[in-house]
């Protein structure tokens, strides 16, 4: 079975750090590219990171930039989302996605919520 499952989420203070992990089973993430997208209540889902499945290069969103990092270890078929410096505006359900041409698979999100 293909499943993509994310984990690492909670309730973290301002300034704090997490780590999103995103599991492949079923199926061999080297040849996909991964995103990190985002949503928070009432709003769109937003692209957060990700990174190329042919070298390895990594893309944010200027609201992340310094303070998130996406890496993968293709040994453990897993993807993370490192992140530091939280702010409250990073409060959002965190899903991750698997894509390669005809294909894409979703995760079933992870809630990360940034508040004292």
């Amino acid at each position: 079975q293909v499943q993509l499952v994310e984990s690492g989420g909670g309730l973290v203070q301002p300034g704090g750090s997490l780590r999103l992990s995103c599991a492949a089973s079923g199926f061999n993430l080297d040849y996909y590219y991964i995103g990190w997208f985002r949503q928070a209540p009432g709003k769109e889902r937003e692209g957060v990171a990700c990174i190329t499945s042919s070298d390895g290069s990594t893309y944010y969103a200027d609201s992340v930039k310094g303070r998130f990092t996406i890496s993968r270890d293709n040994a453990k078929n897993t993807v993370y989302l490192q992140m530091t410096s939280l702010k409250p505006e990073d409060t959002a359900v965190y899903y991750c996605v698997a894509i390669k041409v005809g294909e894409d698979y979703w995760g079933q999100g992870t809630q990360v919520t940034v508040s004292t």
